[in-house]
């Protein structure tokens, strides 16, 4: 694990309540209409990456779902999320700490989600590590969601620079084995009403 990233989110959500972040978002509708577009049934294995605070595992234990993983760099940002979910609810959710490019994956998942934190993946080889814990995690069949910035976007994000992303592009990090089911743009509105265009890619593990 990266102990400057670590500290860097860690202080992030130390500093700040989880409402005044950027990518704050009380409802991830365009998440949740792409997990949807999946049809992930309820007993699906289902892994949040880079999901630290975000609502999205409310959202999907209120929806019924029974086996979730939220896997963040920062301790920080899932201790929220955690006091959040109450008994007996808790119980359908695990937690990692780790650094999404260098975490061993030991089972195997049905959908990989992952809104806003691929790209700050700058480096290529941070990148390539990223994407062969995708395809170790994935089940064959299973899919994988994307949100990043849009080319459009924001450079930068909490002080980093950030990659941005249309549909091939993302499909080209992919590479080989994924089949694009969607693209869909979304443009969200920050807790100070600023707006920071995402692309969001939908794609089935095939091989």
């Amino acid at each position: 694990m990266s102990e400057q990233s670590r500290a860097h989110w860690d202080n992030v959500y130390v500093t700040k309540d989880d409402s005044e972040v950027s990518w704050f978002q009380q409802t991830p509708a365009m998440s949740l209409a792409l997990i949807d577009l999946a049809r992930v049934s309820p007993d699906a294995a289902i892994i949040d990456i880079g999901g630290g605070a975000s609502h999205l595992v409310d959202h999907l234990l209120s929806r019924g779902y029974r086996d979730v993983t939220v896997l963040d760099i920062s301790d920080a940002a899932l201790s929220l999320a955690r006091e959040r979910i109450a008994q007996p609810l808790a119980e359908n959710v695990s937690w990692i700490v780790a650094d999404a490019t260098q975490w061993q994956p030991t089972r195997s998942y049905d959908l990989w989600h992952d809104r806003a934190a691929f790209h700050f993946l700058v480096e290529a080889a941070d990148r390539a590590a990223y994407v062969a814990r995708v395809k170790q995690a994935v089940a064959i069949g299973g899919h994988v969601i994307i949100g990043t910035f849009a080319k459009d976007g924001p450079e930068m994000c909490s002080g980093l620079p950030v990659r941005r992303y249309d549909a091939d592009g993302l499909a080209a990090e992919l590479g080989d084995g994924f089949t694009l089911i969607a693209s869909r743009r979304d443009d969200h509105a920050t807790p100070r009403q600023n707006v920071q265009p995402f692309q969001f890619c939908l794609f089935r593990r095939v091989g």
